[in-house]
């Protein structure tokens, strides 16, 4: 009798469909989310007096800038500001959280877990309740109007989430080490130092971004705090450039892709680091 040939294995064609329409999906998703982007850099680069609504998606004519270099020269010094007030604001509440979680996490006192809740309780406090005893608690310590009040403001405000945030991921790390290096002589200070904070550079990137976009996106605090325009946030300075009577469209587009631009380059930069920050916070061992 003779054999039957063995059919040749073929892809299975359900695999592929799901593949392709996934695809298919995760494009027509970045184009959608890239529309508002496109907007504002090509009507940033409009001149004037082509900036009409029926032309809002239109390519510019010609490619002489067209509101860039007014809006970098009106809000350059409001992103300097921005950067001497997000830079110091995020190391020094990643610092702060850092020691939290680590102290929440691996030195276990009476009253740790309610003094935990308490500092977490601190993240569903909204701005706006805040605002009249932060005035007040500034202006004691003569930190009202100045770039050093708004900085303490949000080291203090983002101490929750920065807590949380490293005392998951300390949590992780086997007790075996810090028990270890107990036996070996090690303190407080030292178990932290030689162990902790080594192991902990992707909880550090992952408080770092998050951070510094809630830090340079923030306007309620920005606004309040601080009084000369040129220290001001960028977030301020843009809601500053709608005159009272006409708005140029083109400055006030190229102002918005400046001032967004930093948060952007660093989530393109850390992006990935930023995922794995994440994952290995939520996974044991």
């Amino acid at each position: 009798m003779a054999s039957q040939p063995v059919p040749e294995y073929q892809p299975h064609r359900k695999n592929r469909t799901g593949h392709y329409i996934a695809v298919i999906l995760l494009i027509l998703a970045a184009l959608f989310f890239l529309m508002p982007v496109y907007v504002m850099v090509i009507n940033g680069l409009k001149d004037k007096s082509y900036m009409t609504l029926g032309d809002m998606w239109k390519l510019p004519r010609d490619l002489s800038g067209g509101g860039f270099p007014v809006a970098w020269q009106t809000i350059s010094p409001n992103l300097l500001a921005t950067f001497r007030i997000v830079i110091p604001a995020t190391i020094l509440s990643a610092f702060l959280g850092a020691i939290n979680g680590y102290l929440l996490s691996k030195w276990k006192f009476r009253g740790s877990d309610v003094i935990f809740t308490l500092i977490l309780f601190g993240m569903f406090i909204p701005y706006q309740a805040i605002l009249l005893p932060m005035i007040e608690t500034l202006q004691q310590l003569g930190l009202y109007g100045k770039t050093s009040g708004l900085i303490l403001v949000h080291v203090i405000y983002g101490i929750p989430i920065t807590m949380l945030i490293f005392r998951n991921y300390f949590a992780n790390v086997p007790n075996d080490l810090v028990e270890a290096a107990r036996i070996d002589g090690a303190g407080l200070i030292g178990i932290f130092r030689e162990i902790m904070l080594p192991l902990s550079l992707p909880a550090f990137v992952v408080v770092a971004i998050f951070q510094f976009t809630n830090i340079w996106n923030d306007f309620l605090f920005g606004v309040t705090v601080v009084f000369d325009p040129r220290k001001q946030p960028v977030t301020v300075a843009l809601n500053n450039l709608n005159g009272t009577n006409s708005v140029d469209w083109t400055v006030v587009m190229a102002a918005a892709v400046l001032a967004a631009a930093p948060t952007a380059i660093v989530y393109i930069v850390l992006g990935r680091f930023f995922i794995r920050g994440l994952l290995a916070g939520s996974m044991k061992g």
